[in-house]
């Protein structure tokens, strides 16, 4: 389980490996508001290769998109799995957060 990020044009894009879980998410979460600290407003987080995300996960996600609306951005997530776009569903977060098959979709989306 890790966390990478790159900056392509003014977008600041995320990829979670592994699991997003309560061991790391603060991790994650950090990663993220230092972003934003350095002018990031609109953020993709990849989770093509993440396998889990448990409910502190979530919550970190969702503390997160409130922050990024409050500074006028947008937190858009790309590459869920059948299992872990089933669970936004099930839990209604895809009401919350923008959803994209790949990155292009997601920076395409303006």
């Amino acid at each position: 389980m890790s966390f990478s990020l790159e900056h392509s044009n003014d977008v600041t894009i995320v990829t979670v490996q592994g699991q997003l879980v309560v061991t790391n998410r603060q991790e994650f979460k950090q990663m993220v508001l230092d972003a934003m600290e350095q002018g990031a407003r609109t953020v993709i987080v990849d989770f093509v290769d993440a396998s889990y995300i448990d409910s502190s996960g979530l919550g970190a996600l969702v503390s997160l998109s409130r922050r990024l609306r409050d500074a006028g951005g947008d937190l858009r997530l790309v590459g869920l799995s059948d299992e872990l776009r089933t669970l936004f569903e099930l839990t209604r977060l895809d009401a919350l957060f923008p959803l994209f098959a790949t990155r292009a979709d997601a920076v395409a989306a303006r």
